[in-house]
């Protein structure tokens, strides 16, 4: 069973209100799903899975909002927390060598279904950012803006995030020169120069633009 909801962006965080009403049906290991990387001209799409308790309290969860409106600081802090209070995290990555085969959405999919094929606990339900996930067989429902809206796919956001932020950290050590650890691999001004002046390296996706044009230039790996 999947389910769609467009609710209205809370300007006040996310709230538990989704996972109580499933609580309600019922349903105790509610985990949140979310990706990051989609977007990005190098790297991989990584997807973030957390657990929660049933019925969290604490200050910590203040900290734990939709991973884009937090500091990278903030972001570690809360993946701290999460370490220490949540039920079950896990990230599931696809590398770009299979961006490129797969394409960007099922490469998405894939990253999302083995964060929970490795996942220590097995959840009842999904809670996911946007985008069902048909390849799972549990029930599901897919919010748009789901990471800012629901506590338990924030949560996964920061997770996705900060695990996706240290690869690309690691990729600034492997592949000097690119600023990785800056611009994560997103498309920035800067990126484009150090592509024009570098050409491509093997963590770059070489179907999406504009590093598909410059095979010609530079051949098809560094």
């Amino acid at each position: 069973m999947v389910k769609r909801s467009r609710n209205a962006p809370n300007k006040n965080g996310p709230t538990f209100v989704e996972e109580a009403s499933l609580l309600a049906q019922g349903y105790s290991l509610i985990a949140g799903l979310d990706e990051v990387g989609r977007g990005p001209l190098a790297g991989p799409v990584v997807a973030g899975v957390a657990i929660l308790p049933p019925r969290p309290q604490g200050k910590w969860l203040r900290l734990i909002r939709d991973s884009k409106q937090l500091s990278a600081a903030q972001r570690e802090a809360a993946l701290e927390c999460l370490r220490e209070h949540a039920l079950a995290l896990n990230v599931g990555v696809c590398t770009p060598a299979e961006v490129d085969r797969l394409g960007i959405a099922p490469a998405t999919r894939l990253a999302m279904c083995r964060a929970l094929t490795s996942l220590p606990l097995k959840p009842q339900f999904l809670l996911l950012d946007a985008f069902p996930l048909p390849e799972v067989d549990l029930p599901q429902k897919a919010i748009v803006r789901g990471d800012a809206l629901c506590y338990s796919i924030a949560a996964a956001s920061i997770v996705a995030k900060v695990a996706r932020d240290r690869m690309m950290a690691q990729a600034e050590r492997d592949y000097p020169g690119y600023g990785f650890a800056r611009h994560k691999g997103y498309g920035t001004r800067a990126h484009i120069d150090r592509l024009n002046s570098l050409g491509p390296c093997a963590i770059h996706r070489y179907t999406f633009a504009p590093i598909k044009y410059m095979t010609a230039k530079f051949g098809a790996t560094t």
